[in-house]
């Protein structure tokens, strides 16, 4: 069954590559087709991979092969609710080492722009704290830190 609403992330030729790593990286994650192009177009020839359906985590998403048109910015993001730093570790770890970028507050980018949000529940749960000091203390030392560290970030609540 198709799903009513999908993602569509736009990539240069490399969706069929990006939606393998999301499936080998993420649990509940798969690569569920992929649609070759009937004809030639702007991006590509008859034959080349045109759309890849595939899951990141359950969420539906369908990768488009659009070419150099469009980049993949910050402003779409998918967050990552973690449950432990092994598997912060793991996540973070498997997006930057596959030649992408580290960047701020459990912020990466992998390879291809996608930008991912590798968050703790911890850190979620901290920086909502019904003590407002206990929340800030929380929020300004996640805004030190690269890859969330949940022992910081449980430190600061207990301060």
């Amino acid at each position: 069954m198709t799903a009513k609403n999908t993602l569509c992330l736009w990539f240069d030729g490399a969706a069929l590559e990006a939606a393998t790593f999301y499936a080998q990286t993420f649990p509940d994650s798969a690569v569920n087709a992929v649609h070759h192009a009937p004809g030639d177009y702007p991006a590509g020839k008859q034959g080349d991979v045109l759309t890849v359906a595939f899951t990141v985590m359950g969420i539906p998403c369908l990768g488009l092969n659009g070419g150099p048109a469009f980049k993949q910015t910050e402003a779409f993001s998918f967050q990552v609710a973690t449950d432990d730093q092994a598997e912060t570790d793991r996540l973070w770890h498997a997006i930057v080492a596959n030649d992408g970028q580290e960047s701020a507050c459990g912020w990466c980018k992998d390879k291809w722009g996608v930008s991912w949000q590798i968050t703790p529940r911890q850190l979620t749960a901290a920086i909502s704290h019904p003590d407002p000091a206990v929340a800030k203390r929380a929020f300004e030392a996640m805004m030190e830190m690269g890859k969330i560290d949940i022992a910081r970030i449980e430190a600061a609540v207990k301060e």
